[in-house]
């Protein structure tokens, strides 16, 4: 009898890990996921600004792959019995269960921010700040990382009508090397995005943001980008999960506490060797898909499953359309001083970006997935 393999989750990782997993001739794989659309997440700032960017049905990207595919949003989890529950009320049960449900933006932690901030963590999120922008000539982007940097400068490049400034906690560019952080401060002057480092928001108001040390900051708009939180559902689950709710694996990316679970992409805490927690990132969550849909396979097969091997390459940061950062790195993800920038590097991140699509229909391209990359597994791969 196949084994039931229950994938929750169809963003970057999760809909990867079911195609490769429906290999199996021993696997029948259920998908379930919130929206019938795929959601090219790292494309959210070109929605907002009114780009025409093309979203594609979950069932398109599965093409022949034998997939059961439900729409349905899952709204518990019942370890004891290996059910899976819906919304709907639908109960689906699993003999292995991959949690692959993501993050969605951080609202709860400043007071105010839901009430009056826009994220941009999903779909919903950029058509909802596109429409807000209409009638808006100043916006205030909060959080420094790289989906900040990201919305920035890409509403400055769109809208040049518009006076964007861009808010973090510390440094801006802190993760990249002195090159890279000339480069980003350039492009910034260029655009004439204001910077504000060390702000720290304590609340966020109608008219703008309100500052730790008593500064307001006015603004239109604020976009939020300061921080993700993931589904509370591993934690009332009983899995084990950290103090932010993601499941907490061991090496093969299983679940600490429940070894017949995987848990791959945001909602779940992925290190390396040395024990060095990997960056929420489909650059790591791709090869982790490859992997868990290897380590299933090879558990079908009564094989212990082998520890997820993973080096970093660099980190792409578009810098609007015509523009981009490819800061490249160690390893362990720190950044060298080797850098490309300008038209070449807005291409090649471009390229990266559809690979990543790409790789959603073709699951053996993941090897050619922004920032990130497998090591030892790297044999098994394309290029």
């Amino acid at each position: 009898m196949a084994a039931r393999i229950l994938v929750l989750g169809a963003g970057y990782s999760g809909l990867v890990a079911a195609r490769l997993t429906a290999r199996h001739r021993d696997a029948r794989v259920t998908l379930v996921n919130a929206s019938d659309r795929f959601v090219e997440r790292v494309r959210l700032h070109q929605v907002a600004t009114g780009q025409d960017v093309r979203t594609r049905p979950i069932a398109e990207l599965l093409g022949g792959a034998p997939v059961e595919f439900v729409v349905g949003r899952v709204t518990a989890i019942d370890a004891e019995r290996r059910e899976a529950e819906l919304a709907d009320g639908r109960r689906l049960g699993y003999d292995t269960l991959v949690y692959a449900l993501g993050s969605r933006s951080d609202v709860e932690s400043v007071p105010g921010a839901a009430e009056h901030a826009f994220p941009l963590a999903t779909a919903d999120d950029a058509v909802r700040l596109r429409e807000r922008l209409a009638d808006n000539d100043a916006v205030t982007v909060v959080g420094g990382g790289l989906t900040g940097i990201e919305s920035a400068t890409e509403l400055a490049e769109t809208r040049p009508d518009l006076a964007v400034r861009l808010l973090t906690d510390g440094r801006l560019g802190a993760a990249l090397s002195d090159r890279g952080r000339r480069h980003l401060r350039r492009v910034f002057d260029r655009l004439g995005v204001e910077v504000l480092e060390d702000a720290r928001v304590a609340e966020v108001r109608a008219d703008g943001v309100l500052l730790t040390g008593g500064e307001h900051v006015p603004a239109g708009t604020v976009v939020w980008t300061a921080g993700f939180r993931v589904p509370d559902l591993a934690r009332q689950a009983g899995f084990a999960v950290d103090e932010r709710g993601r499941m907490l694996v061991d090496a093969a990316l299983r679940s600490v506490s429940h070894p017949e679970v995987y848990a791959i992409g945001d909602a779940a805490v992925m290190r390396r060797q040395g024990g060095q927690e990997l960056r929420m990132a489909c650059a790591t969550g791709l090869p982790a898909a490859r992997h868990v849909a290897r380590a299933i396979r090879q558990g079908l097969g009564r094989r212990a499953p082998g520890p997820f091997r993973f080096r970093y390459v660099n980190q792409c940061v578009s810098l609007g359309r015509r523009d981009a950062l490819v800061q490249y790195v160690r390893a362990d993800d720190s950044p060298v001083e080797f850098v490309l920038t300008g038209r070449l590097a807005a291409l090649y991140k471009e390229a990266i970006v559809r690979s990543a699509l790409a790789a959603q229909r073709h699951p053996g391209l993941v090897a050619l997935t922004p920032g990130g990359g497998p090591s030892r597994a790297r044999v098994d791969l394309p290029g």
